[in-house]
């Protein structure tokens, strides 16, 4: 919603916005560009008489703005179509969808293309550090591109498809498919569902870009897809596949012959996926293989990703977004394997994704943390509705869990010594907590 505010903006619409609670990196990337922020959904906020509300996904039925304009009769529309309708409709659409990744891969996508000279439009679920906002409407008045992190989160409280199916993808990437979302979705065949709804708005010309290792999107396109198909992986048959090397950097291949060397910092398979993705998409709209793995030696990854936020006394500490099991294992593990078995890892972890809170997840935490030598778990069962220190008691004493964040800063900082790497993973603010862990290590 910050990113469409963005838009909206440059579209020539004065903007203001209200959320219950807005932090950064979004914050600062709005007050930046002059959008004024409410807190809290009073009522009163119908006297600034917009000709439209827009809404996002996270407003409910019961919310008392949302009340007082359905009471009032007042124009409203969800984010995801209004982008549809008004920043899309005459774009070539580059849309990348998937469990995992969605931003990074977004994020690396529209740095490809604006390296390569095409100056997309963007929408990301993140702040890229190339371009230091999270949308523009497009890079030139030329550019018929537009690249879209495409959600499968719901639309709106009146609207229950998928936020993908708005966007009208020319290019479609499957990242990965796995269950999420728990709060909206009873199973992965309903998300597989919402998946095969995504392809069926890809047209015949379009190219739908798949990972071919993962089962769940087999069988999302064994339900039908009418576009073009290429797929990417470690297995037999995909088009695209590469060859690692030690120090992080890969051979990208395309239907058996080595194409170009992507050389980068970025740390994970899951990042050398996320690239491979990408570099395949971009091909669709006529970026030669080679130019999109030099592309990437220069991309500076996006805001929480792996976003080192400060060295005190030789100690790293990392903010990262991760908070799905999955995540967090990709995370940690990439970290693990840049540094080798010699250096340690502490994971200081808030579990406060909707998915979280209902617990589904709670029993992959331990394992999803194998990697690390230190866990320092943050929430209440109040606030969670389980308790954190049960769900981490199998990785033993090098595991603990707080729900004061002034404790669990000072066990993080008595436990560090130099050379340490602290990761702390939230999808939230997490209360500053990385400033005051360095301001503890101090």
């Amino acid at each position: 919603m910050g990113g469409l505010a963005v838009l909206a903006k440059e579209a020539g619409h004065r903007v203001t916005g209200c959320d219950a609670n807005v932090y950064p990196p979004m914050s600062t990337q709005l007050e930046a560009q002059g959008i004024e922020l409410i807190t809290g959904y009073d009522p009163e906020q119908i006297d600034l008489k917009p000709d439209l509300y827009v809404i996002g996904n996270v407003v409910t039925r019961g919310n008392p703005l949302i009340e007082e304009i359905m009471n009032r009769g007042l124009p409203f529309v969800s984010g995801p179509q209004w982008i549809g309708d008004h920043i899309l409709r005459d774009k070539w659409v580059l849309a990348v969808a998937g469990t995992h990744g969605k931003t990074t891969t977004t994020a690396m996508l529209t740095w490809i293309l604006e390296d390569a000279g095409y100056a997309p439009g963007f929408l990301i679920g993140g702040v890229p550090k190339n371009f230091g906002v999270s949308a523009r409407m497009q890079g030139d008045k030329d550019s018929i591109f537009f690249v879209i992190e495409a959600d499968e989160y719901d639309t709106a409280f009146f609207d229950k498809r998928s936020k993908f199916v708005h966007y009208h993808a020319k290019t479609a990437i499957l990242n990965n498919l796995e269950y999420d979302h728990a709060d909206i979705f009873p199973d992965l065949h309903a998300i597989e569902t919402q998946f095969h709804h995504l392809v069926r708005t890809v047209p015949g010309i379009g190219r739908v870009i798949y990972n071919g290792d993962e089962e769940p999107l087999q069988r999302v396109l064994k339900r039908g897809c009418w576009s073009e198909k290429e797929g990417f992986g470690r297995g037999e048959g995909t088009d695209w596949a590469l060859n690692e090397y030690d120090d992080g950097t890969f051979d990208v291949i395309f239907q058996g012959e080595v194409q170009g060397r992507v050389t980068w910092s970025l740390t994970g398979k899951h990042n050398r996926a996320n690239a491979l993705a990408a570099i395949a998409a971009a091909r669709h709209v006529g970026v030669p293989i080679a130019q999109a793995a030099k592309s990437l030696a220069s991309f500076e990854n996006v805001k929480r990703r792996m976003e080192v936020r400060g060295v005190v006394n030789h100690i790293t500490v990392y903010d990262d977004f991760a908070h799905h099991p999955t995540a967090i294992a990709t995370t940690v593990g990439g970290l693990r394997q840049k540094l080798g078995k010699d250096r340690r890892i502490l994971a200081v972890l808030e579990p406060r994704s909707n998915t979280m809170k209902l617990g589904t997840m709670k029993d992959a935490l331990p394992g999803s943390l194998s990697d690390a030598d230190l866990v320092f778990g943050f929430g209440s069962e109040q606030a969670l509705g389980w308790h954190l220190g049960q769900a981490l008691s199998p990785l033993g004493a090098t595991a603990s869990a707080y729900d004061d964040i002034d404790a669990l800063v000072a066990a993080v900082a008595k436990a560090a010594r130099p050379g340490d790497h602290i990761i702390v993973m939230s999808n939230g603010g997490f209360g500053g907590v990385h400033d005051k862990i360095l301001k503890a290590l101090a």
